[in-house]
């Protein structure tokens, strides 16, 4: 099957103007929420205080400047919460995990309990639409807006593409939200694949 983007290109959009066009657009969600499908298994977040000590190698340090920003979380998700909507995300998962993934179950663990609505889902149930590669990394927000994400070659953030046509749009929700349905919760997902082992630190 055909990627749920199906051809489409969008509009480049470099960070400086993608970071306050996404936070003007996210806010305005309204009751359609915001979805968001995650696919790649590995990535690089510099700037990210967290992901800076798994990236040295200093697992426990990440893992309590995790717990350190779930107030932050806590009050995020009020907000959202306020603003009259729902941020649901849907995480594809190979098996075994990688030394990134492990860190980033963690951190969306600490999400999840903050307020988050979270759930897995095996590459395997994705399989048959990554015919011409793995899925994107988009999210709709509301009916009028979609992004992709664009990382370099390193997985790193690099840009933004992004989709105002309502049809295609609503195409996507409706593609997010079915895997969405299918997947696993967070919650109890963790306690069974990713709390058990020790997850091993590594340098990025």
């Amino acid at each position: 099957m055909p990627s749920p983007l199906d051809g489409a290109t969008g509009e480049r959009l470099e960070l400086d103007a993608y970071y306050p066009d996404f936070d003007k657009h996210f806010w305005a969600s309204g009751d359609l929420g915001f979805w968001k499908l995650e696919r790649q298994q590995d990535f690089k977040e510099p700037g990210y205080d967290s992901w800076e000590a798994f990236a040295r190698g200093d697992w426990e340090e990440s893992l309590r400047l995790l717990e350190a920003g779930r107030a932050g979380l806590e009050e995020y998700h009020r907000r959202i919460s306020r603003h009259g909507f729902v941020a649901r995300r849907i995480r594809v998962v190979e098996e075994p995990l990688s030394a990134y993934m492990q860190w980033e179950l963690h951190a969306l663990h600490v999400r999840q309990q903050s307020g988050g609505s979270i759930r897995v889902i095996g590459a395997d149930k994705v399989a048959r639409y990554e015919d011409d590669g793995p899925l994107p990394e988009i999210y709709t927000l509301g009916s009028q807006v979609m992004y992709e994400a664009v990382y370099d070659e390193q997985g790193v953030l690099e840009a933004a593409r992004k989709f105002t046509d309502p049809d295609l749009v609503l195409r996507c929700r409706r593609f997010i939200a079915d895997l969405y349905d299918d997947g696993e919760p967070l919650e109890g997902w963790f306690d069974q694949h990713v709390a058990p082992p020790p997850p091993p630190p590594r340098r990025a």
